[in-house]
């Protein structure tokens, strides 16, 4: 998938190039103790030689920015990835991910139940205008309704014009979710939202709860 909105393929554009050394320097860092649980998980890898880290923002919830961090192979870089060299690391960024980025730090945590990465991110949830009315929308109007189904919906991005959602909890796999989408979701985002033309669901619904119910 390309970029969800033409402001951050520019912004990731000129990250590739060059043009922005100093924010690809200033990007991500991580911290000693993440990196080496970053180090140990690699290394028990079935195919730990060429492995590359990627980090990808996937959505937005209620207490900040959802993650996916994942060993890839180098050859499957995606188009538009921002390569990064951290401490000999090297890591690819989601083009779309990179201006949400910018200054957050990876960390390992322990708890008494165990450990886990966290980011330390200083960026808003958005920083264009339409993708705030859109995502105030949501929040506002949208999953208020949608929670009485035990459901939700995320703002992934905007796309020139089109809202881009995904479906959470019991509207994942639900057999009805395009009549919620387009006689619901879609007419309170493009009633309220005048810059919205379309709203299209990206949601993997075969891996709902309720798949095609």
């Amino acid at each position: 998938m390309g970029c969800l909105d033409d402001e951050a393929c520019l912004h990731a554009d000129r990250l590739n190039r060059g043009l922005h050394r100093t924010a690809i320097e200033t990007m991500l860092s991580i911290s000693p103790k993440a990196r080496e649980m970053l180090d140990q998980f690699a290394d028990q890898a079935e195919e730990a030689s060429g492995l590359v880290l990627r980090v990808e923002i996937v959505g937005r919830g209620p207490k900040g920015f959802l993650y996916d961090l994942q060993f890839i192979g180098s050859d499957d870089r995606k188009e538009n990835d921002i390569e990064l060299e951290i401490e000999g690391m090297k890591v690819f960024v989601a083009a779309r991910s990179a201006q949400y980025l910018e200054g957050t730090t990876l960390d390992y945590k322990e708890t008494l139940m165990g450990g886990g990465f966290s980011f330390d991110n200083p960026n808003p949830l958005w920083v264009d205008e339409l993708s705030k009315a859109v995502a105030e929308i949501i929040a506002s109007e949208v999953n208020p309704v949608v929670a009485s189904h035990g459901g939700h919906v995320d703002l992934i991005g905007v796309d020139d014009g089109k809202a881009i959602i995904a479906f959470g909890g019991g509207c994942q796999g639900c057999g009805m979710v395009d009549v919620t989408l387009k006689q619901g979701v879609e007419v309170m985002i493009k009633d309220n939202v005048p810059g919205i033309s379309e709203v299209v669901d990206a949601t993997d619904h075969a891996a709902g709860t309720n798949p095609f119910y």
